[in-house]
């Protein structure tokens, strides 16, 4: 009976520790707005690298516009409005010729559409390759979601592609340990990233097994069942492919276009020479030296099989910043990743800073408030804080803490207040 009793009581926490919560959940809340302040609507700062979006169904119920924070709150609140957390190079539409009649009370002069802009199933309020809506109202336990960093849809993690979920990366206590997840479909544009070193990847479990080879102008590619790629290369390009399962797996490749040779039970990765290309920070043009070795343009071309990919912790700064490298990856319409300011880590650092800025400069404008008082009136408003810390103090030690706090024993604590302070200046 008394476990039973000790279940019912309401948990207490101290006034310290309900301090420490609320400035918890307003870092949280600054991590994912960015630092913004809700008070001015982006849309004059263009397409941003990053920031929070969301989508206002009640005004656009088709779901393909996005608001900036500052809209959310002055323009759609009360509505039906969806967090989609954060977008890259996305620029607020509230307003514009989508919303009909109903301007943008914050920056009603905006172009009728923002072409770059780009739109998903999560502005709809749906997610993951199940097009579930996140909290879902038919499920009896939410299940938290993962973001892939290409597409920036949310997956469920058994509906990942994989055989199952114990081949997500976790650590000893079972707790993700990857940076950043790629789901299968975009991954198909990253397969280039299996010639990288191992240490690219949260697992040891995704450890290239890929081959590569040039035979007779063709380049093939194979693996533990052998040969499983065939293209012709026009240009360092494979321009077509065939399935051949009857490669002998025992037999030297051959050599890349470049000249790098690839032999079976070597992975490729292991053949090629890495090095890291750095940044020109001389403020002239060079031409780096590919960390590869290897033609991306043909290796992006072969692919083992659909699956998803974990990355670890500052798998950007390995990514190859030569000509070629990059201009793959402006065709691929991936040049961002190679932009420090792309990351959720950046984006977290900057709201940090702004954080920091505030914090100070409300801590400065108190400061400034005092130095205009007088000597009494300081003296006055010390007196006030002491007397109600002195009232929370003999209101905690008197208390029943079997009951829970009421709003009706808060009102009592500041009437006593008052009529403490009523009785001083008497």
């Amino acid at each position: 009976m008394a476990d039973a009793f000790d279940d019912e009581v309401e948990q207490t926490v101290t006034i310290g520790e309900y301090i420490e919560e609320l400035e918890a959940e307003e870092l949280e809340a600054d991590l994912v707005l960015g630092g913004d302040d809700g008070k001015e609507c982006t849309y004059a700062s263009g397409y941003m690298k990053r920031q929070a979006i969301f989508s206002c169904l009640t005004c656009v119920p088709g779901g393909n516009t996005g608001v900036c924070t500052a809209c959310s709150l002055t323009c759609h609140d009360g509505h039906e409005v969806v967090e989609l957390w954060t977008k890259r190079n996305f620029r607020c539409d509230c307003g514009n010729s989508k919303f009909g009649d109903v301007l943008c009370r914050l920056y009603p002069d905006k172009d009728p559409e923002n072409l770059e802009n780009s739109y998903n199933h999560n502005f709809k309020g749906s997610y993951c390759t199940c097009g579930r809506p996140y909290p879902d109202p038919d499920a009896k336990e939410q299940v938290e979601m993962i973001q892939c960093c290409v597409c920036e849809d949310w997956f469920h993690e058994d509906h990942l592609g994989l055989n199952s979920t114990n081949e997500i990366p976790r650590d000893e206590e079972g707790e993700p340990f990857y940076d950043d997840f790629i789901c299968q479909e975009c991954a198909v544009t990253f397969s280039f990233l299996k010639f990288y070193p191992a240490s690219i990847w949260a697992s040891s479990k995704q450890k290239c097994t890929l081959q590569v080879g040039n035979i007779d102008g063709n380049v093939h590619a194979h693996g533990s069942s052998g040969c499983i790629d065939k293209g012709k290369i026009e240009n360092g390009v494979v321009v077509h492919k065939t399935l051949v399962n009857d490669f002998n797996t025992d037999s030297v490749c051959g050599s890349m276009p470049n000249g790098k040779n690839y032999v079976n039970g070597e992975s490729a990765q292991n053949n090629a020479t890495f090095e890291v290309s750095k940044e020109n920070t001389d403020g002239e043009e060079h031409d780096l030296k590919c960390s590869l070795d290897v033609d991306i343009n043909v290796v992006s071309t072969i692919i083992e099989k659909k699956e998803p990919l974990f990355l670890s912790r500052k798998w950007r700064n390995l990514l190859c910043k030569c000509r070629t490298c990059s201009g793959f990856y402006s065709q691929k319409g991936i040049g961002y990743l190679v932009d420090k300011e792309d990351s959720i880590e950046e984006y977290e650092k900057i709201a940090k800073q702004k954080r920091e800025t505030k914090l100070q400069q409300q801590e400065g404008a108190e400061l400034n408030f005092l130095n205009t008082l007088d000597h009494v009136q300081k003296i006055e408003i010390l007196s006030g804080i002491a007397d109600m810390k002195n009232e929370f103090l003999s209101f905690l030690e008197s208390f029943d803490t079997s009951k829970p706090v009421t709003s009706e024993d808060i009102r009592a604590v500041f009437e006593n207040l008052a009529k403490k302070k009523k009785q001083r200046l008497s």
